[in-house]
């Protein structure tokens, strides 16, 4: 066993555990933490034929475990905790020294600790990690953020424990920016992980109350669906949940689990920022909005008496030409939510300075992360294509399957007006389409009303200025 590591893990949860068992398998000697000294000990017990390991009980060891220079991964919670850790250990680092951050933090928090440690010489890696445990194990999708030296350094290791893309064997990692870049792109790839989360969801409802199929016959639908364009990992594990049968009623799984839906903050972060950045990410908001209104069970149980409409049957033919609109709204819908995703983080890169690449963060979800799809190659083509692309509906590729899509697109949500299933996610994705093509938007008469009742001027498109009418009276026109 090696007396040195190249690389070391404190905070040994499930996520942490497996991110330092990938490294040992990946031929890397990795010093293990944790403030339970118990947990460091059984990782080594467990699973120390899977590689080297260090157990170090203190944190003054697990420093001098690592060798020059020395990269400390933190997997611990998110905020005070992640603080304290850094508190711990910090004194005992050296110049040219990196912590990086694992977890799921706010990129607010990895700016701050970055221009903290900066000044100390310790450089700090705000790391966001995705895969769940399978990928903290097997290979996750990687976006770490921070001085680029550190990424010289640090770069090579996450390469070989990424995941790596299908289509071309390349790893799922990239240096994403500076400082909280990483973190960000993290934030956003969840939220945009919540809108295709709702959209299947909303798929799902539809082909159910509409369409009136069961579960069962919904998961061979999601099986076909996954064999074409929407070939995913969400659309792959929303068919096995489907499938799955409870053993204790016999009835369809998804009918047992209560219609609550728990949120763990980045989402609710992703549309947070958007608003203080000025982006519209309406369908990533409609998803977290749609989670939260899910656990409001006492309005639910209240108002479950209101009237709606009766639902229409349909035959068996029917059923089935519904069922491949529903695919074609939903793969419009789709595309709606990334471009969405990937305008907030152009935002958020030219709000920092943080010269993200949006074809190499494409490109680095295509393997290990929840969102995987095929179709993120056609992105990463789009973006390599044009560096410029003011946005994903501007492709000409995407634009074409859009206005293929559309017809149906407008027509399962007319059904669901008709049948009284709500499609916030849906709605919101054409909405946003229709906002965007639109010659004139009433945000004229808004100005107009904001002019009105609290002098906020206007400008015109006949000539340049700003203009307030004086209201009332002769309503004459005044320059600003």
């Amino acid at each position: 066993m090696s007396t040195s590591a190249q690389i070391g893990v404190t905070g040994l949860a499930v996520m942490g555990r497996n991110l330092a068992r990938n490294f040992a398998r990946n031929g890397y000697t990795v010093a293990l933490h944790n403030r339970t000294v118990s947990k460091t000990h059984e990782l080594v017990e467990n699973f120390g034929d899977e590689g080297d390991f260090i157990a170090a009980e203190t944190a003054k060891e697990f420093v001098e475990a690592l060798e020059r220079p020395r990269r400390l991964v933190i997997m611990v919670k998110a905020g005070g905790p992640t603080d304290a850790v850094i508190e711990e250990f910090a004194p005992l680092l050296e110049p040219g020294d990196m912590i990086i951050d694992g977890g799921n933090a706010h990129f607010a928090d990895t700016r701050r600790r970055e221009k903290a440690l900066r000044e100390q010489g310790i450089h700090f890696v705000g790391m966001g990690v995705s895969g769940g445990e399978e990928g903290a194990l097997h290979g996750p999708s990687i976006m770490p953020g921070g001085p680029r030296e550190s990424y010289d350094s640090l770069g090579p290791m996450l390469e070989k424990i990424s995941a790596k893309a299908a289509s071309d064997g390349a790893p799922c990692v990239t240096h994403v920016g500076p400082d909280g870049a990483g973190h960000f792109v993290k934030m956003v790839h969840n939220g945009i992980e919540y809108a295709d989360m709702q959209l299947i969801g909303e798929a799902y409802q539809l082909l159910r109350d509409v369409a009136g199929y069961s579960p069962a016959q919904i998961a061979d639908i999601f099986r076909t669906w996954n064999t074409g364009r929407l070939d995913s990992y969400l659309i792959e594990i929303t068919a096995e949940v489907l499938a799955h049968v409870d053993a204790a009623t016999g009835k369809p799984f998804v009918d047992v689990v209560v219609d609550q839906a728990e949120q763990k903050g980045t989402g609710r972060w992703t549309v947070q920022i958007a608003l203080d950045l000025g982006v519209p990410v309406s369908g990533i908001a409609e998803a977290v909005f749609a989670r939260s209104l899910s656990g409001h069970a006492d309005l639910r149980a209240a108002s479950r008496g209101l009237a709606g409409p009766k639902p229409t049957a349909l035959s068996d033919a029917e059923a089935a030409a519904f069922a491949d609109r529903v695919e074609q709204a939903l793969y419009a819908s789709k595309i709606v939510s990334y471009t969405q995703g990937f305008h907030e983080i152009q935002a958020g890169s030219d709000e920092y300075g943080w010269d993200i690449d949006l074809g190499a963060v494409s490109s680095i979800w295509r393997g290990g992360c929840i969102i995987r799809a095929a179709f993120l190659d056609r992105i990463r083509a789009a973006y390599d294509a044009r560096a410029d692309l003011p946005s994903l509906l501007s492709d000409e590729t995407f634009a074409r399957e859009i206005a293929e899509a559309q017809d149906d697109w407008r027509e399962v949500i007319i059904a669901a007006t008709r049948d009284g299933v709500a499609v916030p996610g849906f709605s919101a994705a054409l909405a946003y389409y229709d906002a965007l093509r639109a010659e004139r938007l009433p945000a004229a008469l808004t100005q107009g009303q904001r002019d009105f009742f609290g002098a906020h001027t206007y400008r015109r498109v006949d000539r340049e200025g700003a203009f307030h009418t004086l209201w009332g009276g002769d309503r004459s026109e005044v320059t600003e």
